[in-house]
């Protein structure tokens, strides 16, 4: 006879019904109030975080999307069972679930919107389809000691739940277990009902009652293991279904499903391991197949992933899961025109498969096709209306071409959603962020691009928790919000402006696109996004005009002093310092002054012209203005005017693993990181633990073994406990100084493995040294550039220009002063200063090379040059037809011109 497996709802998981956050809402002392429909979302987020199992009404509810169906392979068995009809409690025309197959990890870089982890809404998803895999289920033996009384009645219960009527099979099994309490086949019976009807607990508790009256009765061992991975508790949940395992050995399903457990808990050796063997017992089944592809992409065998997907394609062409799996899979590594075909070859088999549509929009979005994004999005939302993904998606799109109406509609739509996982909560937690600056925006369309001022203008309470998704329920209470969208209807702050590609415009923008191209990194999961190719270029050639325009203003001051000193026969000196002098190492690109803003450090020697009139910080927050009306759902803001958490150490952190997933855009700078690590535990002979405590090395031998390391779990046995420790960023200003580089952190995540990161703090200390060493940069390449070489196109008078340029791009990157984004505004001043110094990098940043990553890893700036100059060097040419471009600043005048620019293509 045939039997197989039932699967069950994920578990009570809260639907938080998130209010609308009104525009008018209640004001208090100057100060926002939250409304009462948001005071409702508040609690429902309480009790999903407290794990509560009801909603905001007290009523038990649960997850109810489904995956695709699909069908499982039975096994036989030699005990007659009493069939039940497979039957799904879920709506035949949801859509399958699916998550990324990969993580992509904090991306400092480009615009990312991608699920990294899968929640329990998508468990439950993914085991309530184990009940259309099967024709057939095995309920209960009927056992002969019973009357045929019992017997009818138990066939008849199971008959009952196989009609989808679960109250009345549980009323049958009832009186069953009235006459007999331990009955097992009728609390298998009722347990089974009761998961369909969401109530896992009670479930459970039948299961539980089932084994301890026949502790051999793998039936319900599986069918608890189930469940309990439906409710998140995977070791249990493990623990049983490997207990199922000892009455079913080498059962396909069994494996099958615990190997999805393991997945979706992100044990993917164990996965790996369970799938494997399914397929051997089971060469056709396709479930396992994809999710084995899943399980090999996050430990980074992409090539084998590839391979099994393609295997589950091959023996269900129409299997719709394998696909949405496989077009996850080509996005996250950055193959946008395979994930294209894949997306084509589902809407073949289903042309109303809303999730295609997403994945669709999620790709042009990843491309700077905003426009068509939102066609496919509207496509998908015309079929699943209720999708926060799409909609937070499409709302972001609508907001970073202008379309703020459009854009709010939907951020109101999603925050009106009901949740059934933290996940989703997160992104609605983004949506009220990015309503609210999608509405500051908004109020300063038809301004001067100049008062676009992310930074300045919004509360550093807002951006502390917009940066971290938290819950907006603080900023609801203390943040004065943005006025309303009609406000700036009303005042006329929103007029659309006419955007006439005129010659000098599109030859602008022409220059821009090629110019910004030059940022692409040539690496997995790196998209190529036009969009951002133009914020680059445009803010490169804008940062090139205001350079240009202090060195004249210096280049006047030189003339004026040399020729006072030939007239008088001396120097014109300075106005004495009142600190005492900084030093340097010499070399050429050398400052041998610094100067902070509010000049409380400065040299004593003379220069022949003043301190530079535009500060370094003001040429990157240009870089920064741009980057943040180019896609406005990254929060990209300078740490150091967010909240008090700045004095607490908050910054960047880029993860290379997260626990066994190796991250795809940052794990192959793993053996080069690992090896800086030992390194600088070789140098220091101790690092620092979680408190900030030093951890001796130098006794027991502990510093060879952490020589001998090759793995985080070596590394991790060896030190005993989580770590970190700080790489070597030598000063270049004060002699023999070595300032704090970028923090290397190994954390202990459970049993299963480690999180290994770059994390960098931004301390007042380390603002105070890293501003030192930026502002002495920044006069070093005044003065490289400056003087008697001003304006020369001989590229080797222009070598301290270049050294002094990349000493820059160097302390920039070890300072990571932005809480995202460093890498790709980095790159844009980057390639802006060598425009002004009549250098254009022409060439592209080679396969493989992380140009912040080059920097982060090397100890100093004169090794940071070496490491990048044998490809940048001969891709700088010498070129000044820039200069004949229009003024970025006069042309694109107001933040809406600047924002149709970047959305205005011409293909």
């Amino acid at each position: 006879m045939e039997s197989s497996e039932l699967s069950f709802p994920a578990r009570g998981s809260v639907v938080s019904r998130s209010s609308e956050i009104s525009d008018n809402h209640v004001k208090s002392n100057g100060k926002s109030q939250p409304s009462s429909k948001l005071s409702k979302q508040i609690e429902a987020h309480n009790k999903l975080q407290n794990g509560s199992s009801t909603d905001v009404r007290g009523e038990s509810v649960l997850d109810s999307q489904p995956n695709q169906k699909d069908e499982s392979h039975p096994t036989e068995t030699n005990v007659t069972h009493t069939k039940l009809m497979g039957k799904s409690i879920l709506d035949d025309s949801s859509e399958s679930g699916t998550g990324s197959s990969m993580v992509c990890g904090e991306s400092s870089d480009f615009p990312d919107i991608c699920s990294d982890s899968f929640s329990l809404s998508d468990i439950h998803n993914e085991l309530m389809d184990e009940a259309n895999r099967s024709k057939k289920f095995c309920v209960a033996r009927i056992s002969k000691s019973k009357s045929i009384n019992v017997d009818f009645r138990l066939s008849r219960g199971i008959a009952q739940v196989n009609d989808g009527k679960y109250a009345y099979a549980i009323s049958i099994f009832d009186k069953i277990l009235q006459e007999e309490p331990d009955y097992p086949e009728a609390l298998i019976g009722r347990g089974t009902a009761y998961a369909f009807q969401r109530e896992l607990h009670a479930a459970i508790a039948d299961f539980t009652k089932a084994i301890q009256s026949n502790p051999s009765a793998g039936e319900a061992w599986k069918r608890r293991g189930q469940a309990r991975a439906a409710l998140g508790e995977s070791a249990k949940a493990i623990a049983d279904l490997t207990k199922a395992m000892e009455f079913e050995p080498n059962s396909a399903d069994i494996l099958h499903e615990r190997g999805i457990v393991n997945y979706k808990f992100k044990d993917y050796k164990a996965a790996v391991e369970d799938l494997s063997a399914c397929v051997k017992v089971d060469v056709d089944n396709k479930s396992a197949y994809t999710y084995l592809g899943l399980a090999l992409s996050s430990l980074g065998e992409y090539r084998k992933a590839e391979e099994a997907h393609m295997k589950a394609i091959q023996i269900d062409k129409s299997f719709l899961e394998a696909w949405t799996h496989l077009t996850q899979f080509y996005q996250d590594v950055a193959n946008g025109e395979r994930a294209l075909q894949c997306i084509r070859e589902i809407l073949k088999i289903d042309g109303r498969f809303a999730k295609a549509y997403h994945l669709h929009g999620l790709l042009l979005h990843g491309t700077g096709e905003h426009r068509n994004a939102i066609k496919e999005l509207s496509i998908g939302l015309s079929i699943d209306s209720s999708s926060i993904e799409s909609l937070y998606l499409r709302a972001s799109c609508y907001h970073a071409i202008g379309e703020f109406k459009e854009a709010v509609k939907d951020y109101d739509a999603a925050l009106d959603l009901e949740l059934d996982s933290m996940e989703k909560f997160a992104l609605q937690c983004l949506a009220f962020y990015q309503k609210e600056i999608a509405l500051y925006t908004a109020s300063k369309f038809n301004t001067e691009f100049s008062w676009f001022d992310l930074d300045g203008d919004i509360d550093p309470l807002f951006k502390e928790y917009w940066c971290k998704r938290l819950h907006p329920k603080n900023v609801c209470e203390k943040v004065y919000r943005q006025p309303p969208l009609r406000d700036s209807l009303r005042k006329g702050k929103l007029k659309k402006q006419e955007f006439s590609l005129t010659k000098q415009k599109a030859a602008l923008l022409q220059a821009a696109d090629s110019i910004g191209k030059k940022i692409q990194y040539h690496c997995p999961g790196f998209l190529p996004n036009r969009r951002q190719y133009r914020m680059a270029g445009l803010a490169a050639i804008e940062i090139a005009q205001k350079v240009v325009k202090v060195w004249r203003s210096l280049q006047t001051e030189w003339k004026i002093s040399t020729k006072g000193a030939s007239k008088h026969g001396k120097k014109v000196r300075r106005k004495e310092k009142l600190n005492p002098p900084s030093f340097n190492r010499g070399g050429a690109g050398c400052s041998t002054s610094s100067f902070l803003e509010s000049s409380t450090y400065s040299a004593a020697e003379d220069k022949p012209y003043g301190r530079p009139s535009l500060p370094w910080h003001a040429i990157y927050s240009l870089a920064v203005k741009w980057r943040q009306i180019s896609e406005p759902c990254d929060p990209i803001v300078w740490v150091n005017k967010l909240s008090e958490e700045f004095n607490s150490g908050f910054g960047s952190h880029t993860p290379l693993i997260l626990g066994q997933a190796k991250v795809v855009r940052y794990f192959p700078n793993f053996p080069r990181t690992f090896n800086v690590t030992k390194a600088v535990i070789k140098e220091n002979k101790y690092v620092h633990n979680k408190k900030d405590h030093l951890i001796n090395l130098y006794e027991n031998g502990k510093l060879q073994e952490a020589m001998n390391a090759e793995s985080c779990s070596d590394l991790h046995r060896v030190v005993g406990e989580d770590f970190w420790l700080a790489t070597r960023c030598n000063s270049m200003t004060v002699e023999g100084k070595r300032l704090e580089g970028t923090r290397i952190s190994l954390e202990k995540t459970d049993q299963m493995g480690y999180d290994f990161a770059i994390k960098t703090p931004c301390t007042p200390s380390r603002w105070d040294d890293f501003e030192l060493e930026m502002t002495s940069a920044w006069e070093a390449l005044c003065e490289a550039y400056c003087g008697e070489n001003y304006g020369t196109t001989d590229f080797d008078l222009l070598e301290n220009a270049r050294e002094a340029i990349l000493r820059m791009t160097y302390y920039w990157y070890n300072f990571m002063p932005l809480s995202r984004g460093t890498a790709v505004i980095g790159l844009a001043v980057l390639l802006g200063l060598f425009l002004a110094a009549n250098m254009e990098f022409t060439g592209n940043i080679p396969e493989g090379v992380q140009v912040d990553w080059e920097a982060i890893l090397e100890p100093d700036p004169h090794s940071f040059i070496s490491s990048v100059k044998s490809w940048l060097y001969p891709s700088l040419k010498t070129n000044t037809s820039w200069k004949g471009y229009p003024d970025v600043a006069s042309t694109l005048e107001t933040t809406g011109l600047v924002v149709a620019a970047l959305s205005t293509y011409s293909d």
